[in-house]
């Protein structure tokens, strides 16, 4: 499988790496969590901006963009609109949903950009074309907040993703059962195993799927989601125990 880096970080093999969100409403709550983060064991920030309180404005946008890059350093930035569909904050078109994500690839002020896999395959080509131009890497995403789809259904999700030409492939679908995070697990490991060639990441979320977070470097999952302050889905765990966690199993593996 190929790895994927972005900045100093590679991703796709050793420990899965730890992706923090931000989900600052104002702008000096988001340099405010911002600070807080740099002290915490992250290796990527997650900037969600559809939390923003100025997102449809594109200067405001790039102005905090640019702080927020400046507040973080090294850290790299995967910037996210997550739709209302998706589970996120707030209802966004195609057109505008394009333009937010190509104008960002642009300004040199993102690392990577999470595309909704599922936005139509012509914006979402334009999308990942638009970043690549631009030296940006994409987490091609999809999320099922109501069910876990049958493990043949998640593999053609993320197989869809890595056809479109994604960097990152993810999925995240909410258990009913234990044998839903059973189900997520298998797919993880029958993506990885037979037909990925990027990296996977996959999450089972709320309290039932708390261990597909934790157990991805057993199962292929090459990332992970741990929260430093509001957790941005259900399930995730404080950013230091997670770390905890993963290099702990990472030592017995």
């Amino acid at each position: 499988m190929n790895t994927v880096k972005v900045r100093n970080v590679e991703i796709g093999t050793g420990k899965p790496k730890i992706i923090v969100p931000i989900v600052g409403v104002t702008k000096e709550d988001i340099l405010k969590e911002a600070q807080a983060i740099r002290q915490l064991p992250c290796d990527v920030v997650e900037w969600r901006i559809d939390w923003f309180e100025h997102v449809f404005d594109i200067e405001k946008l790039k102005e905090c963009a640019g702080a927020l890059k400046e507040a973080l350093g090294d850290l790299p930035v995967l910037m996210t609109f997550r739709t209302k569909k998706e589970g996120g904050e707030k209802e966004i078109d195609n057109e505008t949903y394009k333009m937010i994500n190509n104008t960002m690839a642009a300004s040199g002020l993102v690392d990577v950009i999470d595309v909704e896999i599922f936005t139509g395959d012509e914006v979402v080509a334009d999308m990942i074309g638009c970043a690549h131009d631009n030296n940006v890497k994409v987490i091609a995403s999809n999320h099922d907040f109501f069910k876990t789809p049958a493990k043949s259904d998640i593999i053609y999700r993320l197989r869809k993703m890595q056809d479109m030409g994604a960097d990152i492939l993810k999925i995240a679908v909410m258990p009913q059962n234990k044998s839903d995070v059973l189900t997520l697990l298998e797919a993880t490991e029958e993506m990885v195993s037979c037909f990925a060639h990027q990296p996977v990441v996959t999450m089972s979320m709320g309290g039932m799927g708390v261990i597909s977070r934790l157990c991805g470097e057993a199962f292929g999952s090459s990332m992970t989601f741990g929260a430093a302050k509001k957790a941005s889905a259900p399930g995730q765990m404080g950013v230091e125990d997670l770390a905890v966690v993963l290099e702990d199993i990472h030592k017995a593996s």
